[in-house]
């Protein structure tokens, strides 16, 4: 019973900014990888960016150095920075992670909801 939820999205003017969250609850034992992805109609889902667990991260070249993501281990939560968007950017964002539940030994994939940001003026 682990669950990833996503919020902050919504609508933003071309060059403005936006900061994605993402909470993991549930019987979480520990959490390594924790990553954002993105999804616009018509379209295969994409990496955006990751970050481990000894907080090394990496970017997709579309993004790089106007996004930033982040994390608090304390929290089960991973941030996403959004500055400068482009009308491209406009897709459902969704968070990923790999989680091993309490008890357990082992790290499955778990993906959120996705909350969709639109990039229009």
């Amino acid at each position: 019973q682990v669950q990833l939820v996503e919020s902050g999205g919504g609508l933003v003017h071309p060059g403005g900014s936006l900061r994605l969250s993402c909470a993991a609850s549930g019987s979480i034992g520990s959490i390594n990888d924790m990553e954002w992805f993105r999804q616009a109609p018509g379209k295969e889902r994409e990496m955006v960016a990751t970050v481990t667990s000894d907080l090394r991260t990496n970017y997709a070249d579309s993004v790089k150095d106007r996004f930033t993501i982040s994390r608090d281990n304390a929290k089960n939560t991973v941030l996403l920075q959004m500055n400068s968007l482009k009308p491209e950017g406009t897709a459902v964002y969704y968070c990923y992670a790999q989680i091993r539940r309490y008890r357990d030994n082992y790290y499955s994939a778990q993906w959120g909801r996705g909350t969709q940001v639109t990039v229009s003026s």
